[in-house]
């Protein structure tokens, strides 16, 4: 059944995680799964276009990252800003917890906030003394097991060329290979999901039936509906799209124009609806990604795949390299 957290474990050397994106989008390779055959192969990702068919229709999501991370005035706190709840007040995580309890208080540029309320899962709610837009002189939240401060060109490459609606806190990282070149030739539509920091929380449980997903606000639009539903198979382009395709699908198997919110969790043994093929790059152990994409490949073929990759020493995680499963 493979539905306990330590079915999730591999082992990888520090060195194949990316850490920085690679000099050209498209430049990336890609491993191709066959489910039906058990069998791998070992492309580029300038060769996606050789796996389609006509009728097929790629799903993409069009969030944009904010750039959501400050750090205070002193250099001593850093803040990951979550969301904005009035103009004043703000929730955001904080690092080192110690120096940000309950009334206590730090500058960034201009501003002072002071600790208003610290949440049970350890976010803060502070209040600044003026009305500040904290995202204008932020930096990209690049995820913690990329070892450096974002620089310039993350505020180009940790972003999707088609990105276009703000609100996500971590790059839809298998959109991050195309160019608009090579959309151009692809039939797709877009979707947007705004990932959340739910995404990357670690799974606490043994049972995986026990861990619950943060919500995460998702829109689909007429026009994105209709060319979902005439399309003859759906390729999702990153497990974002893959969250919002299967909450969003109603009963008969039709795709209405909606906006809402998904705290779906999927792992094995889940029976996808919605998705057919899906692009991905390669998750973290133990992470809720990884079960994701083991329900849609089979666990222990994907952990051979993984297995594979690191004997060929692709690239892992957000700047790395990616797998599509046919």
């Amino acid at each position: 059944m493979s539905s306990t957290l330590s079915d999730y474990e591999y082992d990888l050397p520090r060195e194949l995680i990316a850490q920085r994106a690679p000099e050209r989008r498209e430049s990336s390779r890609m491993m191709v799964l066959r489910r039906e055959e058990r069998s791998i192969e070992h492309r580029r990702f300038v060769e996606l276009k050789m796996f389609l068919r006509p009728g097929d229709l790629l799903v993409l999501n069009d969030t944009r990252v904010l750039a959501a991370k400050r750090v205070s005035s002193d250099g001593a706190v850093e803040f990951l800003f979550l969301e904005r709840v009035s103009p004043r007040r703000w929730k955001c995580l904080v690092k080192p917890g110690r120096k940000m309890r309950l009334g206590a208080t730090a500058k960034i540029d201009n501003a002072s906030l002071r600790v208003e309320e610290i949440l049970p899962e350890g976010e803060r709610v502070v209040l600044l003394d003026k009305d500040v837009d904290l995202y204008a002189g932020g930096l990209m939240p690049l995820p913690p097991y990329i070892g450096r401060e974002s620089d310039e060109g993350d505020n180009v490459r940790y972003q999707t060329v088609f990105a276009r609606a703000p609100g996500a806190l971590a790059a839809p990282t298998a959109g991050l290979h195309f160019t608009q070149q090579i959309l151009r030739k692809l039939p797709h539509a877009f979707i947007t999901l705004h990932v959340g920091i739910g995404t990357f929380l670690p799974v606490r449980s043994e049972n995986l039936a026990e861990h619950r997903m943060h919500p995460e606000h998702f829109s689909i639009s007429a026009e994105a509906a209709n060319k979902i539903n005439d399309a003859e198979r759906i390729i999702a382009i990153g497990t974002t799209t893959v969250r919002v395709l299967e909450s969003a699908r109603s009963k008969n198997g039709r795709l209405l124009a909606q906006e809402g919110s998904t705290d779906l969790f999927i792992y094995p043994p889940y029976r996808f609806q919605a998705v057919d093929l899906l692009l991905t790059n390669f998750h973290l152990p133990r992470s809720t990604l990884l079960m994701l994409v083991s329900a849609f490949a089979g666990r222990e073929f994907l952990l051979r795949a993984y297995r594979e990759a690191i004997d060929e020493r692709y690239r892992f995680y957000s700047y790395g390299d990616c797998m599509l499963i046919l």
